[in-house]
């Protein structure tokens, strides 16, 4: 997985399927994620390739569909877990497992292409509760409730109006804004994402939580900080 820069961009390339989730696309997210964190990204995008976000499950599969749902799941605790940021450049539609994925990074940045959409009740699925708490925690509860009881559409505008998205911009913003995420100290970022996933798809334990916290608190990025203010210059952090 090539790392530039310290980030790498992950994009979901199924576009004649509009990017739709299938068991190979949700092992290759998986594993690009793998890659890039052994190659040394501090920070993550993802994207999608072409005109859409992700169309959702790819509900077209038919028998092979079975362990889709567990599969998704397993993605989405992926991005949640991994021990860097991942921001989310939405360069168009994002429908049910693509608004979740959106949902499970860390900061969204949303071309004005972007809308979001989760037709659980169109299509009679059962949504788990993390999902539906997700929802209401980054939409708001009246927005969230009228994106899954009525499987209402929000907008690009309406995603940065609730606070959904953090800004308006393409693939090039969000690769900026995790160039900056990149630079912050590795190991305080990793003892934030843990505590994040606090009610996420796999939580971590209490005390792998406590040992990234007191990695944090006793690392050599710690002193670095206080030299470089002292210096007054940027610090220089490396995960130590």
């Amino acid at each position: 997985m090539p790392v530039d820069d310290h980030i790498a961009v992950i994009t979901l390339d199924r576009h004649s399927r509009r990017n739709a989730l299938n068991h190979e696309l949700c092992r290759t997210i998986r594993r690009q994620v793998s890659e890039a964190l052994e190659a040394g990204a501090r920070a993550l995008v993802l994207t999608g390739a072409g005109t859409a976000f992700c169309a959702g499950a790819d509900l077209d599969l038919g028998p092979e569909s079975e362990g889709l749902y567990d599969e998704i799941t397993a993605t989405l605790a992926c991005l949640q877990n991994a021990p860097v940021p991942v921001v989310a450049a939405v360069n168009g539609p994002a429908v049910g497992a693509g608004t979740l994925l959106a949902m499970a990074c860390d900061l969204r940045i949303v071309s004005e292409r972007a809308w979001f959409k989760i037709p659980a009740v169109d299509v009679a699925i059962a949504l788990d509760g993390v999902s539906v708490r997700a929802a209401e925690r980054l939409f708001g509860g009246a927005r969230a409730r009228a994106l899954l009881l009525a499987s209402e559409t929000v907008s690009a505008a309406e995603a940065l109006e609730c606070g959904f998205a953090l800004r308006s911009g393409e693939r090039d913003d969000a690769c900026a804004l995790a160039r900056r995420l990149a630079d912050k100290a590795p190991l305080t970022l990793r003892h934030l994402k843990a505590e994040f996933t606090h009610d996420g798809y796999a939580p971590y334990t209490e005390a792998e939580r406590e040992r990234f916290r007191q990695a944090a608190a006793n690392s050599e990025d710690l002193v670095e900080a206080a030299k470089a203010r002292a210096e007054k210059r940027a610090p220089v952090f490396r995960g130590l």
